[in-house]
């Protein structure tokens, strides 16, 4: 007899299934790993064309009161008070001992409206998190909403039909807009290294939503094993296996989302949690680091396998690795000791007890071609 899996299905999971998508658990929801043409076919279609996400399993939560702004910066490295009107950024949301509850996005609304999106795993505890730390605020979590990303090189032609103000969107801003219709709110963002647009919709308005979308020749449902090989590529963290409470943003190689002003010296020095286990860590470096890789041969190294020096010491850890469809080559991520982590250092991961060479890179190293959307992600990571 099978087993009842304890298992959510977001609004789109019939479109899913109707599809051909191969439905697996996944952070308490079932949702697509690939559909029929598979992972690699997917991945190609997303960075030639244009492909549709459905991540509605991600945690949409609103945060308003009076003086929202800065009561979040307890909460999160980031310069929340700077935040113009429909501007976004990704920050962390830090524990006492400087590591990463969650990684996610906050929007600003209005002057004291915040709109998040966190991790579908963590949301449950994000949302405790917020309510313990932040009392007297309204927090509201926006339990039924869909949520899709149209991302790759064709998604602000869509846009261009649809709704064009949506094209004059730069980076990491976004703005409510109807869509035939339906009331939206969409921002120019993603996590697959491309340009592309989030687009938050109502229940009510969501089916009507993705037909449209999927009406475009372009707009294929994409399934989760491509959004992965996608951010693997983009060398972007997926939380859970890149980053975690364990690990700091700095360990994590995200400094870039510590806002200067949050840093020492800075105007709004420090005031969040885990504050000073981070900012020490900048100061005088941290002992580990997440590095790029790139691997010798054509097999992938999988997240778990042990990283050895030339001597064979077991140094560090792969915490994400596959292939990258578009570079045609294994790709990898992983810690090692600070002193290991140069672009050029020469390491081994183990593969079922066989030394597999593996190159640390930067993070560019594992983009496969960059747009002019890839080129901002560079510039902003690489601050």
């Amino acid at each position: 007899m099978a087993l009842e899996l304890d298992v959510s299905k977001t609004i789109f999971h019939d479109y899913h299934v109707a599809a051909g998508g191969k439905m697996v658990p996944f952070a308490g929801y079932l949702m697509p790993v690939q559909y029929s043409e598979g992972i690699m076919q997917e991945h190609l279609h997303c960075r030639d064309r244009a492909g549709l996400f459905d991540v509605s399993h991600m945690g949409q939560v609103i945060v308003k009161g009076e003086g929202a702004a800065e009561a979040l910066e307890k909460l999160m490295p980031v310069d929340v008070q700077s935040l113009a009107i429909n501007q976004q950024t990704y920050a962390t949301l830090t524990n006492e001992q400087g590591g990463v509850l969650d990684d996610l996005i906050i929007t600003r609304w209005t002057e004291d409206t915040f709109f998040l999106v966190v991790n579908a795993g963590c949301k449950a505890q994000d949302i405790a998190h917020i309510h313990k730390h932040l009392p007297n605020f309204e927090i509201t979590y926006l339990a039924d909403r869909g949520l899709l990303a149209l991302q790759g090189l064709e998604a602000k032609d869509v846009m261009a039909e649809l709704v064009p103000e949506a094209n004059t969107l730069v980076f990491m801003n976004g703005g409510h807009a109807s869509i035939d219709g339906i009331d939206v709110y969409i921002t120019r963002s993603g996590y697959t290294g491309e340009d592309g647009f989030e687009i938050s919709v109502d229940p009510a308005g969501a089916l009507a939503l993705a037909d449209i979308l999927l009406a475009f020749e372009s707009g294929n449902w994409i399934g989760f094993g491509a959004r992965d090989s996608l951010r693997l590529e983009a060398g972007l963290c997926l939380y859970g296996h890149d980053m975690d409470q364990q690990t700091s943003p700095v360990e994590a190689g995200i400094i870039w989302r510590i806002s200067k002003s949050r840093r020492a010296g800075g105007a709004n020095e420090g005031g969040f949690l885990g504050a000073d286990v981070i900012l020490e860590q900048i100061a005088s470096g941290a002992s580990k680091k997440r590095v790029g890789f790139v691997v010798d041969g054509r097999a992938p190294v999988r997240e778990g396998a042990e990283i050895i020096d030339q001597a064979g010491t077991v140094v560090g850890v792969i915490t994400s690795g596959g292939f990258g469809p578009t570079l045609q080559a294994p790709i990898a991520m992983g810690y090692v000791p600070t002193g290991l982590s140069a672009v050029g250092t020469q390491l081994n991961a183990l593969v079922r007890g066989k030394p597999r060479p593996i190159t640390a890179v930067s993070y560019t190293h594992l983009r496969a071609h960059e747009t002019l959307m890839n080129l901002v992600c560079r510039l902003l990571l690489e601050k």
